[in-house]
């Protein structure tokens, strides 16, 4: 009799076919991660996030930006599938790959996460090593509490922006500025 899916390595093929059960769940090297729906104000300022990245990239014809935790395979044997609250893929990549139905097969050019409660440091910290590892070439990670966001283009030198900070594209997103503190203006 074969394992339950929560009890061996599990594939992207077995997650997308898991029923709802109110988790956002991810593959973690073939480990199903799980954790509770994210709350109000985390929704909040990822709707907001996606519609300012939203009006410049789709303004430029840059590319693509998702929201709601859209399914990316960064790593495949064993399978890591990682949904981040809001992400954009470059026009070139996005055509490339088509209008893919479940997870998109590679890593977005941008990944941003919306730290909630339920978050652990070491968890956003192997999110973040996922993202880097599968090349993604910048990941936000935005801190409601603080009202801060830390840029990493590489593990080892992250750099966190505060309020009164401009947070930038850089040449993953090129002309796009925000202010920190408005992505907080919700």
């Amino acid at each position: 009799m074969p394992l339950p899916l929560r009890h061996r390595e599990m594939t992207v093929e077995d997650l997308y076919v898991m029923p709802d059960d109110g988790y956002k769940h991810e593959l973690q090297a073939g480990i199903l991660v799980s954790e509770p729906l994210p709350g109000y104000r985390h929704g909040r300022i990822m709707a907001l996030i996606a519609e300012l990245l939203s009006a410049h990239v789709r303004q430029r014809r840059l590319g693509v930006v998702l929201a709601g935790d859209s399914g990316f395979i960064l790593a495949h044997s064993p399978d890591t599938v990682r949904g981040p609250d809001v992400a954009f893929v470059s026009r070139e990549r996005h055509e490339r790959s088509g209008d893919t139905v479940r997870a998109f097969a590679g890593a977005p050019d941008l990944a941003v996460e919306v730290l909630s409660p339920s978050n652990t440091p070491a968890a956003m910290h192997a999110k973040v090593a996922d993202y880097l590892a599968a090349g993604t070439r910048r990941v936000w990670v935005v801190d409601p509490e603080t009202q801060t966001v830390t840029v990493y283009a590489s593990l080892l030198s992250p750099h966190v922006r505060g309020e009164d900070d401009m947070l930038d594209g850089e040449d993953v997103i090129p002309g796009f500025t925000v202010r920190v503190g408005e992505i907080f203006d919700v």
